[in-house]
């Protein structure tokens, strides 16, 4: 038997209309343009408005893109997978929610929680599933981060925004797709980036709610540490082994955190900033969504056969990254 790997077939995404920019988020609490820009390098970001809309409908909307993108009916998927940090819902899961509203029925699907790493574990998990006899699996990434964010806190509230973004993960012969991942977490890091209530530990009662302990809580400096050397670590680990130059790399598509740790993975992999997919400035921190985002947007320069690394970092900690040959030419 030949060997089985997974490859991405397809692109689609989703972004709400409604643009926060650095101005108006500067009359809501005291930052400026160039203080957010010059320590994290977010202009703008996306908020999802409306009664009752969570991160299944914006999932929904990226789905639906990506069925009509790859030629794909709903009755054909048989798997999907949703990355969130930010479930419409803490049960039933936000994959369910997503299927049903796309109508696909009656096929596996789960969450993953893995915060910003958390679409390299669900692509990673897709791969594992393709190549034990799965053929059309889902893997989206949906957050409304603007849900759990403190508007009263400048550390945290100029970093993030909403978006889902979703590929189509299919089995291939040739040697393309997901080639290797490294994966890694260490609850040390808990502490640092969590929400501090809503769970078993600290359930809800008027107390967490008056202390906005349901919203993002980060211990900046602690992360930013952590982060720069986890996530440059680990994608200089993984071009290490699989003999990859910085010559041999097409793209760097990074986590979209904070551009200075976007630089110092890029710097430390020796690969040059035009290959290095950047959209932080329009979009903020969409978590699990930020990295199908970038495929999203660059899709039509990516070329069948481009070496792409993929890295990540977040809460728990959890980091890693992904090596991929990426599986097709935009325009046939």
């Amino acid at each position: 038997m030949k060997k089985i790997n997974a490859v991405i077939t397809g692109v689609g995404a989703y972004l709400p209309e409604y643009v926060l920019t650095n101005e108006e988020l500067s009359t809501m609490v005291d930052t400026s343009d160039e203080w957010i820009m010059t320590r994290v390098g977010i202009k703008e970001r996306r908020i999802l408005k409306g009664e009752g809309k969570g991160a299944s409908d914006m999932g929904a909307e990226a789905v639906k893109e990506l069925l009509r993108k790859t030629g794909t009916k709903p009755e054909e998927v048989d798997l999907l997978i949703c990355a969130t940090v930010t479930p419409d819902h803490i049960f039933p899961g936000t994959s369910a929610i997503i299927c049903d509203k796309v109508g696909i029925r009656n096929i596996q699907s789960f969450d993953i929680n893995a915060a910003c790493s958390g679409f390299l574990y669900a692509l990673d998990t897709a791969s594992k599933f393709v190549q034990t006899g799965h053929k059309k699996v889902v893997v989206v990434g949906a957050e409304k981060m603007s849900s759990i964010t403190d508007y009263t806190d400048r550390t945290t509230c100029v970093l993030f925004g909403d978006a889902s973004a979703a590929v189509m993960v299919e089995p291939t012969e040739e040697e393309i797709g997901v080639l290797d991942t490294i994966l890694r977490s260490d609850g040390m890091g808990r502490s640092h980036l969590q929400m501090k209530a809503g769970g078993s530990v600290k359930p809800a009662s008027h107390e967490t709610i008056d202390n906005k302990e349901h919203c993002v809580y980060q211990e900046g400096q602690a992360v930013f540490k952590h982060a720069v050397s986890n996530m440059a670590d680990v994608s200089v680990e993984i071009m290490e082994k699989n003999n990859l130059a910085a010559d041999d790399v097409a793209w760097l598509v990074p986590h979209q955190a904070n551009l200075r740790i976007i630089d110092a993975t890029a710097r430390r992999m020796g690969v040059g900033k035009e290959k290095v997919m950047i959209n932080i400035e329009k979009y903020g921190n969409t978590t699990s969504a930020t990295i199908p985002l970038c495929l999203w947007e660059w899709e039509k320069q990516l070329k069948k056969g481009d070496n792409i690394v993929l890295a990540a970092f977040g809460a728990g900690f959890t980091w890693g990254s992904v090596y991929l040959k990426w599986g097709y030419d935009t325009n046939q």
